[in-house]
C-alpha cells in the first residue's frame, strides 16, 4: 500500500500513525480470521446458576461491601435510532397510496412486521402524542379512512416535518409511557443505576454517545434530572464521551485499495463498539457495571433487574477479593501446598486451562505462568437462556496453540461454512444480553491498561458503502468479544427478565414495557 504525503499529514490529524493505518490495511488483505469454536459454554460447564440461596447471600454482600468502591454504569448509547423504526421507513419510501392498499403492500413484500405494527399501535408509548399533535395539523383526521391514517401516523412519527424519531439517537425515543409522562431510555437508565449504583447518595453513570447528540442528551438530562432525583433521593453525576477520532478505521474498495472520497483523500470509518475500550479505559472506578441503552424495563420490574446485577456485583467482589490475596501471597517465596491452592482456585473459578507442558515447567515458572494469568482484569457476565434472538452467546473457544478460554463470541466470527462451526454455533443455550460487571484495578490499586488485554486480530470486516460504492469496512475487536478476550471471565445464568432490547419498534408492545 502506497501513501502520499498527503496522506500522512491526513492520518496525523485524525491522531493515528502511518503503522496503524498499514497494519489495518493488512488486515484486508490476510481476511477475517475466524474464532475456532471447541463447544458452547452450558450451565456447569462454563457457566454458574446459582440456588436462590447463593444468590440472595452475593447480593447481601454487595449492599455490605459496595460503599467501597467507586460504582459506575456504562452505557453505550452511540446508536441512532433508524433500525428501529427500519420496516416503516421502508414503507415510507415503497408505500403508493394511487396504486395499492395497506393490505396489498404487506402481502406483497411480506411486510408482516408492520401488519404486527398496525394492529398494536395504542400501545405504543407515544401514541396518543401523535394523534394529538396529528389532530391539531389535520383537522379532518378523524375522516380519513384506515390506510390514510396510517400512513400520516408513520409519516409524522418519523420524519421532520412531525416527531423525526427515526433521527433521534435511540437513548431519548419514548420507550414507555406512565400516567403522567413518557419516559425514555436514558431516564430509566438513571432510575435503574439508582437500585445499584448509589453510594452515598450519588448515582455515577457514563454515556458513550455520537457528538452531534451530546447536545440533544444534555437537553434531556437537564429536563429529568431534578424529577429523577426528587423520585431516588439520590443525585446524578452523568458524563459523556464519544469514540475517539483516533480509533477510526481505514475503508478499502473490494480489491483491498484503499478507498478515496471525491476529493482524493483516504476514507476512514468509525471503528464500531470495539473502539469504546478506550472510553471505558479512561474511567477511574473500581467497579463498572455495562449495559446497553435499549435494554430497559419499567418501573415495576426494575428493583428484580437490580438484584441480579447485585449478585454479578457481590460474585465480582468476593472473586476479586480471593485473587488478590492470592496475588499478595504470590509476592513472597511460598511452598508447593501453597501454590497448588492457587493454581486450583485460577482453575476452578476463572476456567483458566493450563498449558500441556505446565507440569514441565520449574516451580518458579509456574509461580510466574499462574501469578501473570491471576492479575487481570475480571469480568463477570450475565447469561440468559437462548430465545433465538440474534447476537452473540458464550462459547469455549480454543486459540493458535490449542488452549481453551471462555469467550462472547458473535456469530460473524465463526466461519459458518464449515459444518461442525455451525453445529457448536446452533447449539449454544444461553445469549449474551450484555450484562456486564467489571473489575479493572489489580490488588496493588493500580488501574488496569484495558488496551493490554484486546485480542487484536479479532477485527470484523464488513461490506459497506460511501457515496453509493460498496467497500470493505474494518470494525475493532468488539468490546465486550476480542476487546476483553484476555481477561479472567465468569458466565453466570440470569432469567429473562433481564433482557429486554428494543431493536425494532414492535418490541415496545412486550410485557416487560408495558406499564400495569
Amino acid at each position: 500500500m502506497k501513501l502520499t504525503k498527503e496522506d500522512a499529514t491526513q492520518i496525523e490529524a485524525c491522531g493515528l500513525t502511518v503503522a496503524q493505518v498499514k497494519k489495518q490495511h493488512q488486515f484486508f488483505v490476510r481476511g477475517q480470521l475466524h474464532t475456532l469454536l471447541e463447544k458452547p459454554a452450558v450451565v456447569a460447564d462454563g457457566i454458574i446458576r446459582f440456588q436462590a440461596f447463593e444468590s440472595q447471600q452475593l447480593v447481601a454482600y454487595f449492599d455490605k461491601k459496595k460503599h467501597l468502591y467507586g460504582l459506575l454504569k456504562f452505557v453505550p448509547a452511540s446508536g441512532a435510532a433508524t433500525r428501529m423504526f427500519k420496516a416503516l421507513i421502508e414503507f415510507v419510501n415503497q408505500f403508493n397510496p394511487e396504486t395499492q392498499t395497506f393490505n396489498e403492500y404487506v402481502n406483497k413484500n411480506k411486510a408482516h412486521a408492520l401488519k404486527t405494527f398496525q394492529a398494536g399501535m395504542e400501545k405504543l408509548p407515544f401514541y396518543g402524542l401523535v394523534i394529538r399533535h396529528l389532530k391539531e395539523i389535520f383537522k379532518d383526521y378523524d375522516a380519513c379512512n384506515e390506510d390514510e391514517k396510517i400512513v400520516l401516523f408513520i409519516n409524522h412519527l418519523l420524519t421532520p416535518q412531525g416527531f423525526n424519531f427515526q433521527n433521534l439517537p435511540k437513548g431519548l425515543v419514548p420507550f414507555h409511557r406512565y400516567k403522567n409522562h413518557l419516559a425514555t431510555p436514558f431516564e430509566e437508565h438513571l432510575f435503574e443505576a439508582a437500585l445499584y449504583v448509589k453510594n452515598k447518595d450519588a448515582t455515577a453513570l457514563h454515556f458513550t454517545v455520537s457528538e452531534n447528540h451530546l447536545q440533544l442528551f444534555e437537553n434531556h438530562l437537564e429536563k429529568i434530572r431534578k424529577i429523577v432525583s426528587e423520585k431516588t433521593e439520590v443525585q446524578f453525576n452523568v458524563t459523556f464521551s464519544f469514540q475517539k477520532k483516533s480509533t477510526d478505521t481505514l475503508a478499502v474498495s473490494m480489491n483491498n485499495a484503499p478507498f478515496r472520497n471525491r476529493s482524493g483523500e483516504l476514507a476512514f470509518r468509525p471503528g464500531g463498539h470495539g473502539a469504546l475500550i478506550e472510553n471505558l479505559n479512561e474511567r477511574t472506578e473500581q467497579l463498572i457495571f455495562i449495559k446497553n441503552i435499549d435494554n430497559v424495563v419499567v418501573h415495576q420490574y426494575e428493583k428484580e433487574v437490580a438484584y441480579y446485577k447485585k449478585m454479578l456485583g457481590g460474585l465480582l467482589m468476593k472473586l476479586q477479593k480471593e485473587s488478590f490475596a492470592y496475588l499478595r501471597d504470590l509476592e513472597n517465596p511460598i511452598d508447593q501446598a501453597k501454590l497448588n491452592t492457587v493454581k486450583k482456585f485460577l482453575v476452578e473459578q476463572f476456567n483458566i486451562f493450563l498449558p500441556v507442558d505446565f507440569e514441565k515447567y520449574t516451580f518458579e515458572n509456574k509461580a510466574a505462568f499462574i501469578q501473570a494469568k491471576l492479575n487481570r482484569p475480571i469480568r463477570v457476565c450475565g447469561m440468559v437462556r437462548n430465545e433465538g434472538e440474534p447476537g452473540g452467546g458464550p462459547f469455549w473457544v480454543k486459540d493458535d496453540l490449542g488452549n481453551l478460554s471462555l469467550q462472547i463470541v458473535e456469530s460473524a466470527q465463526v466461519n459458518k461454512k464449515n459444518k461442525q462451526q455451525e453445529k457448536i454455533l446452533k447449539s449454544a443455550t444461553h445469549f449474551n444480553p450484555v450484562d456486564i460487571v467489571c473489575g479493572v484495578y489489580d490488588y496493588r490499586g493500580n488501574k488496569f491498561d484495558l488496551t493490554r488485554f484486546v485480542d487484536e486480530n479479532a477485527v470484523f470486516i464488513a461490506e459497506k458503502s460511501i457515496d453509493g460504492q460498496t467497500i470493505k469496512a474494518l470494525e475493532l475487536p468488539g468490546l465486550w468479544n476480542g476487546g476483553m478476550a484476555d481477561w479472567n471471565t465468569v458466565f453466570v445464568e440470569v432469567p429473562l427478565i433481564t433482557f429486554n432490547p428494543v431493536k425494532t419498534v414492535n418490541d415496545l408492545f412486550k410485557p416487560a414495557h408495558q406499564d400495569r
